[in-house]
């Protein structure tokens, strides 16, 4: 029919079927337990804010991917890039009636006008976790401690956490004369990984000049360890200063945990966010480094300024959640699922409608997630619909069952059944497995 209108998405945005989708709430949900272990404490914001309060927050080629548009009432809007800079709006307009320092994590969508590749979309889901108040060494390792305890938690080992300082990087600007460009500079070496070392260095020579862009290059290499990256980035930044200090008390703190094998010190690492000030850091796996970063962020102590006179120094970071899910697929370590139904009561004869309803109820209150098939059709038909859904067990009650007063239970891969004489040792069985 001519009035048919044709289903599809917009490009970069996607529908999930229940199978992806339950995988995304699996790995949020252990996000949030790590982040609850550490004190982290939920919030939300809205999708929608004034443009002003988004816009020149991230960098020139971040507002050219904001959705921008007038509202009805003719109000200059845009929907939210990251998670960061409406927290730093929330934090401003309601830092009265919170504690210091606050600790919050805050798992939602964001929307970027980008170009879309493997793991990159237009509309993504951000897991972020921030410490607003507190400017130290404590809080710059907590964060990276929070990444390394959440790839663990998500069943990712081969991972690593690159961290940098733009404190540092800045100073070395300075001293090589190139204060003046430091922006330019700094989101041009971001994007080393993937133009390439001959494309950054055309591109430094033109904002910086030739000699620049060779020390810039130099600056960014990294030695065989921390402790030498670390001295050679500190007398190329002039010498010892409180920012190489810190890198260095983060490493000790990373070192005292047992996660200093995570940890690499890469002077190449600046994060293209204009925001950032202090520490950056970028979580990448090593089975799959082309993807990209899994989990960045960094400490940004003046991007609450913009909406408060209060002091409000903030670091944290935030889990790409469909990036890393791409990775864990192509890594073939997607934990997929159709369903989490354990039991399916099949519906095998007419009149046992309410004694079905019943026994789900007593099931249920037993822990044991449980459907009843909602019509008597066909064995086959029910079976198929189990098979879709990998329902563990099924449940068969009639007249025959009745009538000895038990439950046939059956294993639906093995075809095995067992017979239970009340509701309470087939649950106990069901609730292990063993049934």
């Amino acid at each position: 029919m001519s009035d048919i209108i044709q289903p599809r998405v917009l490009k970069g945005f996607r529908d999930f079927l229940p199978d992806a989708e339950m995988e995304r709430r699996d790995l949020t949900e252990r996000l949030e337990k790590v982040f609850r272990t550490f004190g982290f404490v939920p919030i939300d914001t809205p999708a929608l804010e004034y443009a002003e309060i988004l816009l020149g927050k991230g960098g020139g080629e971040t507002d050219k991917q904001v959705y921008r548009f007038r509202d009805h009432g003719d109000r200059d809007v845009a929907l939210r890039f990251d998670l960061t800079v409406p927290f730093a709006r929330f934090m401003a307009e309601h830092a009265g009636e919170l504690y210091l320092p606050f600790k919050r994590y805050h798992i939602a969508k964001v929307w970027r006008g980008e170009n879309t590749q493997r793991g990159r979309y237009r509309e993504f889901t951000q897991c972020d976790f921030d410490v607003v108040g507190a400017d130290c060494a404590s809080s710059d390792f907590e964060t990276i401690q929070v990444i390394a305890d959440s790839m663990r938690a998500l069943g990712v080992e081969d991972f690593r956490i690159r961290i940098n300082h733009r404190g540092v990087f800045n100073r070395f600007l300075a001293s090589a004369g190139a204060e003046s460009a430091s922006s330019d500079i700094l989101r041009i070496v971001d994007k080393l990984e993937k133009a390439g070392t001959e494309e950054v260095r055309a591109q430094l020579a033109a904002a910086a000049g030739e000699g620049t862009a060779d020390r810039v290059l130099d600056f960014t290499r990294k030695e065989k360890d921390f402790p030498e990256t670390l001295a050679k980035i500190t007398a190329a930044a002039g010498g010892d200063n409180p920012d190489s200090a810190r890198l260095g008390e983060v490493f000790e703190c990373a070192r005292a945990a047992g996660i200093s094998d995570r940890l690499v010190l890469d002077p190449s690492i600046t994060r293209g966010l204009d925001y950032y000030t202090g520490v950056v850091f970028e979580t990448s796996l090593e089975a799959l480094p082309e993807i990209g970063s899994v989990c960045s962020g960094g400490r940004y102590n003046e991007l609450a300024s913009l909406y408060t006179r209060q002091n409000l120094p903030g670091v944290g970071a935030a889990i790409g959640l469909d990036r890393l899910l791409a990775a864990l697929e192509a890594l073939g370590r997607s934990n997929r699922r159709s369903g989490n139904t354990r039991v399916l009561i099949f519906h095998v004869e007419d009149g046992f409608l309410p004694r079905y309803w019943e026994l789900a109820r007593e099931l249920r209150a037993a822990g044991i997630p449980c459907e009843v098939y909602p019509e008597n059709r066909k064995l086959s038909q029910q079976f198929a619909y189990a098979e879709r859904k990998s329902v563990p067990f099924g449940i068969f009650l009639g007249a025959a069952e009745s009538a000895r007063g038990v439950l046939a239970v059956k294993n639906l891969a093995t075809r095995e059944s067992r017979e239970y004489p009340s509701v309470r040792e087939a649950a106990a069985d069901l609730a292990g497995g063993s049934a």
